[in-house]
């Protein structure tokens, strides 16, 4: 097949060349994106006097009638033609002979691949933002019916304080929230225009570039040709984003998996998001929230992928960079399906809140409530740190909790205990107590949800 680049060439390329570097086997899910930059500028190169008007509107039919083609599953994409760019420019001509071939003028591949691999990016990450708001409301909804419901805190997997569980929900709203943010701030750096930068040097034909950046929505035009080829810091960026999100999304999957235990009872998981085992037939395994955790590697896998790819290039553009899409596409799939599981499957989830709140009352997890208690007794928070501890090692010496001790046990280790001791011993009451802004008390944490949901709306 002839290549569009073949009149240097008197030999043919080898099949094992045409194999090893084609890319339409995967980039041609940038077709549309492709499309859309061509129609934006052909009309460019009429409207400027480079092109005939005439094969400018040529072109645009032409390219819409490919798009159609495309959508219906009519279209047959070419290995011989190396990528999407060049197989939409092969039927393009195909269809209109010499106007078609003017397609091409004032622009390369390379300014050509960066404008779709961005117009890709921008449609992709506003679908993230809006999944990561469908998340955060979820979590939202989930807390607000879980208003009243105590659950232990942890800290090194050890319990440590009674927290509510609207409070740990929104922990989790909290952390997306500033994914979303670092999604948005993301299309800051993506929603800027390359075309027209041309192979490396800009082009001596009289193009506007600010018109393309206005047809295909654009915020800004790139200010240096050799730097609009060869970036993807927009796309390291979106990897990056992304694994920050996966991170957080393994986070929570770590503690499904945890909660779901027999060991810890906290939750059922839906049967919808769970299978079962080939040989035994009594298990429910956390498999969606398992593979969260998995697939949060995967991410980490393709920052990592493209880091290591440019990080020995030299200006401009290298073929090396072909090597940046497949990352990206993995990405962006697993990133939305993580998101769009999570978003069906945590409304479902089912808690067990007797058994939280029994856990959450235990091992000594009102053991800080006491040493503020004697802070309040205007003893240095050292010496109520002390003296607390001295009374845990006694009960555990006795076997006895916090609530087991009289009046006069707890006097044995300061004067200054009264029997108003007992009431800050409680796990209502503990929770109750932590009125610090941002804390846990059923107040606070209401406070925190209406501050959330104004931001989040």
């Amino acid at each position: 097949m002839k290549k569009p680049w073949g009149g240097r060439f008197t030999g043919n390329t080898s099949k094992i060349v045409e194999q090893y570097t084609e890319s339409v086997s995967f980039d041609q899910r940038l077709w549309k994106y492709d499309i859309e930059g061509s129609i934006a500028h052909a009309k460019m190169l009429g409207k400027q006097g480079i092109i005939p008007k005439k094969d400018a509107d040529k072109i645009v039919a032409a390219l819409k009638d490919i798009y159609r083609e495309i959508e219906a599953g009519k279209f047959r994409f070419s290995i011989e033609l190396e990528d999407v760019h060049m197989n939409i420019e092969a039927a393009l001509i195909k269809k209109i002979g010499d106007a078609g071939g003017r397609l091409h003028t004032a622009r390369s591949r390379n300014d050509q691949v960066a404008l779709d691999l961005r117009l890709y990016l921008r449609e992709e990450s506003r679908e993230i933002i809006g999944l990561l708001k469908k998340l955060a409301d979820v979590l939202c909804s989930m807390a607000g019916k879980k208003s009243g419901t105590i659950m232990p805190g942890y800290t090194h997997m050890q319990r440590a304080q009674p927290v509510l569980l609207s409070h740990h929900l929104l922990a989790y709203a909290q952390m997306f929230s500033r994914d979303r943010e670092r999604f948005a701030d993301c299309l800051k750096r993506i929603n800027v225009l390359p075309l027209g930068s041309c192979a490396l040097a800009g082009t001596s034909l009289p193009i506007d570039r600010q018109y393309v950046a206005k047809l295909l929505g654009f915020d800004a035009v790139s200010e240096n040709s050799l730097d609009s080829v060869s970036d993807r810091d927009f796309a390291v960026e979106f990897l990056s984003a992304s694994a920050m999100l996966m991170m957080h999304t393994s986070r929570m999957a770590e503690e499904l998996v945890l909660w779901s235990t027999e060991e810890f009872s906290f939750i059922e998981l839906p049967d919808a998001f769970t299978t079962g085992s080939s040989i035994m037939p009594q298990k429910k395994n956390p498999d969606v929230a398992e593979l969260v955790r998995g697939k949060t590697g995967r991410v980490y896998g393709s920052l990592m992928s493209l880091l290591t790819l440019m990080k020995g290039l030299p200006l401009a553009y290298n073929r090396d960079m072909q090597e940046d899409k497949e990352p990206v596409f993995d990405t962006v799939d697993t990133v939305k399906l993580t998101l769009n599981a999570l978003i069906q499957m945590l409304p479902e989830v089912r808690f067990n809140a007797a058994r939280l709140k029994d856990t959450a009352g235990a091992a000594f997890s009102t053991a800080t409530d006491l040493a503020e208690y004697l802070v309040r007794k205007d003893i240095p928070f050292r010496t109520a740190h002390e003296i607390t501890g001295k009374i845990v090692r006694y009960c555990i010496d006795n076997k006895k909790d916090l609530k087991d001790l009289g009046l006069a046990e707890y006097k044995k280790f300061s004067a200054k205990i009264e029997n108003d001791i007992f009431s800050c011993l409680k796990t209502e009451q503990s929770v109750r107590s932590k009125i610090s802004f941002g804390g846990t008390s059923v107040s606070k944490v209401k406070e925190q949800l209406a501050r959330f949901k104004k931001k989040n709306s």
